[in-house]
């Protein structure tokens, strides 16, 4: 063997040659038959590398599922890479989302609702991004915690407060094209708002264009968002708060109160005037009617007219006008009646007192 010496020793790296030497690391195995191990070399024999193998391959049988020399963790990682592929592979999409398939980060498809096939992972991976939730993004405080100023058209300032509703609509463009996309609506909708702001007076924006300014900000941010490619719909804007600064609320709403008193006033007038109006067309009216009869018969309508007016001067006087020949002109049928009614009464306080 290379390791024995001119003498024919068996001392090799570990001993010397004539057997007086360092034992060796392994120690001195059992001898085999027929001589010393080492070969056939005589002394203490060196270290005994057949021994050490057989040892280990018996070590392995005696483990669970060893035989022929075969390991067990062969088996083990087939079998844990098995579970690894059908679990990583198939992926389930809800009615409500969209399966976006990248492939080593790269975007691959997107995939609807169902069961759906992938390559295992960290190949493939799959985001769900829900499209069609509704989201909403809340700019300013309608609870007076922190104010929203905006400038308008009047170089007046607003304290608004209002809600954007959005969802996704291209879940490819919304997951890539933006780092921070729900920052980005906010920052778009608050642009919009204050370019509508600046266009309107502090009356229109508190009170009759609020409708209006909310439906023109919306379009406004779906243009700016699609030129964006944000992959985003932008469902509707809700205006919660339009008043003035806090600093100047009160002196504003005892404005507010002159104005609406004054307003009430005209409303006031414009009735009464109609009113008038409305009873002179009537007489206006009756008149034409009596006009018309007294063409087809002046001397009758005359007449009647007359009598008419006699009633209504006379109604009160204690006169009775007979115009009749051969009666007399004058009665005291008034005087006749309040007797009449004076005896009647004190006949009666008579009885009831009895």
């Amino acid at each position: 063997m290379p390791w024995q010496n001119n003498n024919g020793g068996n001392g090799g790296p570990w001993g010397s040659g004539d057997g007086n030497g360092p034992r060796n690391p392994w120690g001195n195995g059992p001898q085999r038959p027929g001589g010393p191990s080492g070969g056939g070399g005589g002394g203490k024999g060196g270290p005994d590398f057949d021994e050490f193998i057989r040892r280990s391959q018996e070590r392995l049988r005696g483990l669970p599922g060893g035989g022929g020399g075969k390991a067990p963790w062969l088996y083990i990682l087939l079998a844990v890479l098995g579970v690894w592929v059908v679990f990583t592979s198939f992926y389930r999409v809800d009615a409500q989302e969209r399966g976006v398939v990248m492939r080593f980060g790269k975007y691959v498809e997107t995939t609807g609702p169902g069961m759906h096939f992938k390559l295992p992972a960290p190949i493939d991976t799959v985001v769900k991004p829900k499209v069609e939730q509704v989201s909403t993004i809340d700019i300013g405080s309608a609870d007076a915690s922190s104010e929203n100023l905006m400038l308008t058209g009047d170089q007046n300032i607003i304290d608004i407060a209002y809600t954007v509703r959005w969802k996704i609509k291209d879940p490819e463009q919304f997951l890539f094209q933006f780092a921070e996309p729900e920052e980005t609506i906010r920052e778009v909708a608050e642009s919009a708002m204050r370019a509508e702001i600046s266009a309107a007076t502090l009356n229109a924006a508190i009170g009759p264009q609020r409708a209006q300014i909310a439906e023109q900000v919306r379009v406004r941010s779906q243009e700016l968002l699609d030129s964006y490619r944000a992959g985003v719909d932008v469902l509707g804007v809700d205006i919660k708060q339009a008043d003035p600064p806090a600093a100047v609320d009160a002196a504003f709403k005892d404005v507010s109160a002159a104005q609406q008193n004054a307003q009430g006033y005209l409303n006031q007038a414009r009735a009464y005037s109609q009113q008038l109006i409305a009873q002179a067309q009537g007489e206006a009216a009756a008149f034409d009617a009596v006009y018309a009869q007294y063409r087809l018969a002046p001397e009758v309508t005359r007449k009647r007219m007359y009598l008419e007016t006699m009633e209504n001067v006379l109604a009160k006087v204690d006169k009775t006008v007979i115009e009749a020949n051969g009666v007399t002109p004058y009665l005291p049928l008034p005087e006749v009646q309040r007797r009449a009614r004076a005896a009647t009464t004190a006949a009666a306080d008579a009885n009831s007192n009895q």
